[in-house]
């Protein structure tokens, strides 16, 4: 039988080692946590190296992937409840009615005179971000419109040290509205094509901003 040779006490190290080794591991992971972890799979870039790196949009992008499959699924689990069978009142329908009168006599919006156009193409499962650099309270007028299907979209913005999501959309074909910024940064729209073919989508601005940013 072969025995192993006995290592030698003064060979092995000390406690004092193991703890500086134990450290220096522990600072390490640390500093790729915050610098490569969190920008690339949560978007979080506290340091400033993931937009360097190119890892904050990686992780802006995922961040955006879950929210859309988290939307489709709570849309499938509303599509799958059972429909109520019971029939409007003719309260319902008289009230439903004088609402639509109403509607139906509003003087229609004037479409502005837009400062910029912008017309991009996605093919299935590509997505592109657009921005508008605004100042807090300024008001952007805008109108989209997808040809050859529809997309997914969420208007969002962030800056200053906050984020929000204004609205968000699953399979739509078009918008229009104004967009107010909530506060100083960068304010717009991530769109992606989850369907089987090749999309254009158009989009036109005015209003109150200074740049436009884009992000593929």
């Amino acid at each position: 039988m072969h025995n192993a040779q006995k290592p030698n006490l003064d060979d092995l190290p000390t406690a004092r080692q193991l703890w500086r080794s134990t450290a220096i591991a522990a600072g390490v992971a640390a500093a790729l946590l915050v610098t490569v972890v969190w920008p690339s799979e949560y978007g979080t870039d506290p340091t400033g190296i993931g937009g360097i790196l190119g890892l904050a949009e990686m992780g802006e992008i995922k961040s955006q992937l879950a929210e859309e499959a988290e939307a489709d699924r709570l849309l499938m689990e509303k599509e799958a409840e059972p429909q109520s069978s019971l029939k409007p009142g003719i309260m319902d329908v008289i009230f439903g009615a004088f609402v639509g009168t109403a509607h139906a006599q509003e003087a229609p919006a004037v479409a502005p005179e837009w400062k910029d156009e912008i017309t991009f193409a996605l093919d299935p499962g590509q997505g592109i971000e657009i921005k508008l650099v605004m100042e807090e309270g300024a008001v952007a007028p805008f109108e989209w419109a997808v040809e050859g299907g529809e997309v997914n979209f969420d208007l969002h913005g962030d800056g200053s040290g906050n984020e929000i999501s204004y609205e968000k959309g699953r399979a739509v074909a078009e918008a229009a509205g104004e967009l107010t910024a909530a506060f100083t940064g960068n304010h717009g729209w991530f769109w992606r094509n989850r369907g089987d073919a090749p999309v254009s989508v158009t989009l036109r601005v005015a209003g109150a901003y200074s740049e436009i940013k884009r992000f593929d």
